[in-house]
């Protein structure tokens, strides 16, 4: 997951832990759940089958996420040779991550609804706070949902593509996924510190975000 780099306060970092262990949370779990409903029963073998945060969460990932721009989870294991037509079961598996973040966002959005209908939700200043931590945990959730489905390694996007390549073709399949995760790497690094975005995912969040908000009326 990669987000453009902030001059975080306090009050940013203290909303932000939660999002990104539940983004993560959720989207690794997902990935876990489906595999072993699938037939896969790896990832329930290391531990992954549950939403417990710490099962599922790389503490340097997450730290450098929220202070250097960029960071990731620890990535939930499988072995598609288990699934009973592999190429098909591997992108039910690699999708189950974005789409459960698309819909911790959805979920959020409508609850920012009823704290818009409802007022001040409680004593001030609990009800802009509130409304204000939905709003990070949509964006984040959109973030973890777009950015995923680049297709290109090791992101969830990348399953498509190699699904879509011929077996026979084996050699350039690893050299994509060798490659193209140290292609990744460079643009998130060239993104962190230079904030030229090659891949204009601030933007389309930020419309996405936008459309969101309007189909619930707000």
């Amino acid at each position: 997951m990669s987000r453009p780099m902030l001059n975080l306060d306090l009050r940013e970092i203290i909303f932000l832990i939660p999002c990104i262990l539940a983004g993560f949370t959720v989207h690794e779990a997902s990935h876990a759940f489906i595999a072993l409903k699938l037939g896969d029963s790896t990832p329930c073998e290391q531990g992954r089958c549950t939403w417990n945060p710490l099962a599922h969460i790389d503490l340097i990932g997450m730290a450098l996420i929220i202070f250097a721009g960029f960071g990731w989870a620890r990535p939930v294991p499988i072995n598609p040779n288990n699934f009973k037509n592999p190429k098909r079961d591997e992108i039910a598996v690699a999708m189950a991550g974005p789409a459960s973040n698309l819909l911790l966002a959805l979920v959020f959005v409508f609850l920012a609804k009823a704290i818009s209908l409802t007022g001040a939700f409680g004593a001030a200043p609990v009800g802009p706070n509130l409304y204000a931590f939905f709003g990070y945990m949509v964006w984040v959730n959109l973030l973890l949902a777009i950015f995923n489905l680049l297709p290109v390694p090791p992101l969830d996007g990348s399953t498509l593509v190699l699904a879509a390549i011929p077996d026979r073709y084996a050699a350039q399949k690893a050299a994509f996924v060798r490659y193209g995760a140290l292609a990744l790497l460079a643009v998130i690094l060239i993104g962190s510190f230079t904030q030229i975005n090659i891949f204009p995912i601030g933007r389309l969040i930020h419309a996405v975000f936008n459309l969101l908000y309007r189909l619930v009326g707000m």
